[in-house]
């Protein structure tokens, strides 16, 4: 663990930009490794889908026993999307903390969303609290670990630029490592968040209206890419276009654009790469 963690913050201590791309399941944490990216992030929402239930409904055990399949699937060091945490509170967000590093996690990331949609963003001494609970928590352990704060105000109505700088400001002085600000769609107000803080800064790319190249990324100041839930919704939405078309048109033409046997046993053997 303590290599993982070690290797994982080597990353964000290194020049340019990386991708952290977002697997589900252990096949497509497999395939991603496969082809060479240097990280592994898990998504919340493909996790949610693939046990077929909505985001923001999976248990602490549930949750944690399937990030610890991801985990161990590869040798790469893996960071989990952690939501809120277990609970509302600082203490809650220690005890995440340590509940993450001991399923073998080299980071994970904590929001500032409460999870109910009458009042969705916590207070900000509250939010504040929890990180530097959680921050304490890290320099605890025995092995490395990256925390990931995470401002979610432009994902629930309140995208104010000047507070979700101050939060992120304020997270990367209770101890943060990385700062993250999920759904900002221009480079200038990317670039504004970056050149607000000095630690490293995550953004996510696959959502709607955001579709900037990791040039341009790097070149705004951003440290690490990830893609949320886009690749889960990609894949699940092929899914469901072809179980459209067998119901609709009693058709089979999906299967002409389905991955080989041969391709796909390759990225489980060695044999694929990218």
């Amino acid at each position: 663990m303590e290599d993982k963690g070690k290797a994982f913050r080597r990353l964000h201590e290194e020049p340019g930009a990386f991708i952290i791309p977002n697997p589900w399941d252990v096949g497509t944490a497999r395939i991603l490794a496969a082809m060479g990216f240097p990280a592994l992030a898990t998504t919340s929402a493909g996790m949610a889908f693939s046990l077929g239930v909505p985001e923001g409904s999976v248990s602490r055990d549930d949750t944690l026993n399937h990030y610890r399949t991801i985990v161990a699937a590869t040798p790469l060091p893996v960071s989990a999307d952690l939501e809120k945490g277990f609970g509302d509170s600082p203490e809650s967000a220690a005890e995440t903390i340590q509940a993450a590093a001991n399923i073998g996690l080299a980071g994970c990331s904590l929001e500032d969303h409460t999870g109910r949609r009458d009042n969705p963003i916590y207070d900000f001494t509250l939010a504040v609290e929890r990180i530097a609970a959680a921050a304490e928590a890290c320099r605890a352990l025995p092995h490395d670990f990256v925390l990931t704060a995470r401002c979610e105000n432009f994902l629930w109505g309140r995208p104010d630029l000047d507070e979700t700088i101050e939060r992120l400001q304020a997270f990367q002085q209770a101890g943060a490592d990385v700062l993250y600000a999920p759904g900002l769609h221009d480079l200038g107000t990317i670039r504004a968040v970056c050149g607000a803080v000095t630690k490293p800064v995550n953004v996510v790319m696959g959502m709607p209206g955001t579709t900037f190249g990791i040039a341009e990324l790097a070149h705004a100041g951003v440290k690490r890419i990830s893609v949320g839930s886009a690749l889960a919704r990609l894949a699940f939405g092929a899914f469901a276009n072809a179980a459209r078309e067998m119901r609709t048109t009693g058709t089979f033409q999906f299967s002409e654009q389905a991955m080989g046997f041969a391709e796909l046993e390759g990225f489980f053997t060695g044999a694929t790469k990218a």
